[in-house]
């Protein structure tokens, strides 16, 4: 590989960030050495003693998954406010992942909206920001809802978004969160569209889908309407696939104009 190119891509400033940003987003937290190691050529190392664990006792209870749900539903259903809400999901300590992310991210837009957009989980530049949806993802939703109107900064509720996410922390790696993981922050996504009383509700991805009704595979999903959260919900592709497969915002845009039509409809 020479500096001009990398795997036949021109490295010019714009591509070199593209790339680093991309390895972000993929987990990676080393940088280069300064000096090329030969890993072949270091000495063998004895693989250091893992302490066995204790064995459970019969009847031992192995997942304390039902009492973090618990505790999630408490905190949820005592929350009267956003703000409350916000207060107590972020001091819920029954996710790991609150263990090792940066910022907690709550929401973003107005609240009071029309519609919510409900994502997967913060990734790395939402981490920084504490916001959902501001990374290159998030950028291209903007432009998408744009052409139909709708923005998170707009002045009155009739064209503004309000955007969150399934999970408020980031998963290492940017990994698919875990069904524990859903399952604990469901409480609080539910209580959240309680609170914000969106008319309708936009599934973006599968896990947001997953959480929502159950089900799997977006690209048999997407454009149909659902009911989630006692209200219409409609999945739609998450824009971080459209830029890995640009040909598919000609399905994304098709389910713009879905939203679009059924806005008006309930505008009437």
């Amino acid at each position: 590989m020479d500096q001009a190119t990398y795997q036949g891509i021109a490295l010019d400033a714009h591509t070199a960030l593209a790339l680093l940003e991309w390895q972000l987003e993929m987990g990676a937290d080393t940088p280069l050495l300064d000096d090329p190691v030969d890993r072949f050529d270091l000495p063998a190392q004895a693989a250091p003693s893992i302490p066995m664990a204790p064995p459970v006792a019969a009847g031992a209870d192995q997942d304390d998954l039902p009492a973090r749900i618990a505790e999630a539903e408490a905190l949820a259903s005592a929350a009267d406010t956003l703000d409350a809400l916000a207060a107590a999901q972020e001091s819920f300590d029954g996710i790991e992942l609150k263990k090792g992310a940066r910022r907690f991210c709550f929401a973003d837009g107005r609240a009071g909206a029309r519609v919510l957009i409900l994502g997967e989980a913060p990734g790395d530049e939402e981490d920084r920001q504490g916001r959902p949806f501001v990374g290159r993802a998030g950028q291209l939703l903007d432009r998408m809802f744009g052409a139909i109107g709708l923005a998170r900064d707009a002045a009155d509720v009739e064209h503004a978004l309000y955007i969150t996410n399934v999970l408020g922390w980031r998963p290492p790696g940017n990994r698919d969160p875990s069904p524990d993981e859903i399952a604990v922050s469901l409480p609080f996504v539910r209580r959240h569209i309680q609170l914000a009383q969106p008319d309708l509700v936009v599934l973006m991805g599968n896990v947001a889908t997953q959480a929502a009704i159950g089900r799997r595979g977006i690209l048999r999903l997407r454009g149909q309407w659902v009911q989630a959260f006692d209200r219409p919900a409609l999945p739609m592709t998450h824009p971080a696939y459209l830029l890995r497969n640009p040909a598919a915002k000609r399905e994304a845009w098709a389910d713009l104009l879905s939203l679009s039509a059924r806005l008006e409809a309930l505008s009437v």
